[in-house]
């Protein structure tokens, strides 16, 4: 039986449900969290990884969540929030004081993960998203690929609704015209 968020949260509320609810929660969304981070680091391994700190702090944020949010939005904010952070971990400890392209190491990880099962088509169009700036970047993922609407995603990355059509406007745009330049 699938519960509704709040129900999982009065369950997690009573300390001796709270694994079973932590449990169900992450039955309900786990998936879609993974997929989430796996657009934002690209390889597998690091998106496990990124996942497991990502559930470590639902765990231990969720007695404070205050339903200001939806739960999910929460869950994603967090998700996209340590996803970020471990890349910009990642580029400093491969380029040290920072100078180094992020999109360098995003690209090698595509190019290199095993699990990327996709044909040539998907492989050109993941490596022109990969050298959005990280802001389009995240915007069209969740337009695009998630398909989301504008208002969800401005709770996640809180900015306003304007300013994500503008992002994802251009990240369209910039695909289209990397696309065009890699047509043989």
């Amino acid at each position: 039986m699938n519960k509704s968020d709040e129900e999982i949260l009065q369950l997690f509320r009573n300390k001796s449900t709270q694994s079973q609810a932590f449990g169900l929660l992450l039955k309900k969304y786990q998936e879609r969290l993974y997929w989430q981070i796996r657009k934002i680091v690209i390889s597998h391994d690091d998106t496990d990884d990124v996942l497991q700190n990502t559930c470590v702090k639902i765990w231990k944020g969720l007695g404070n969540f205050h339903s200001k949010s939806q739960l999910f939005t929460w869950m994603y904010r967090i998700s996209t929030n340590e996803a970020l952070s471990f890349l910009k971990d990642k580029q400093r400890k491969s380029f040290g004081s920072g100078n180094g392209e992020l999109e360098e190491l995003l690209l090698a990880s595509l190019e290199s993960d095993p699990y990327f099962d996709g044909d040539h088509a998907q492989l050109e169009l993941q490596k022109a998203i990969v050298q959005l700036p990280e802001k389009q970047r995240l915007v069209f993922n969740m337009k695009y690929f998630d398909e989301m609407k504008y208002d969800e995603i401005s709770g996640i990355l809180q900015t306003s609704v304007g300013a994500l059509k503008a992002s994802y406007h251009h990240a369209v745009k910039k695909i289209e015209s990397m696309l065009k330049l890699n047509e043989v």
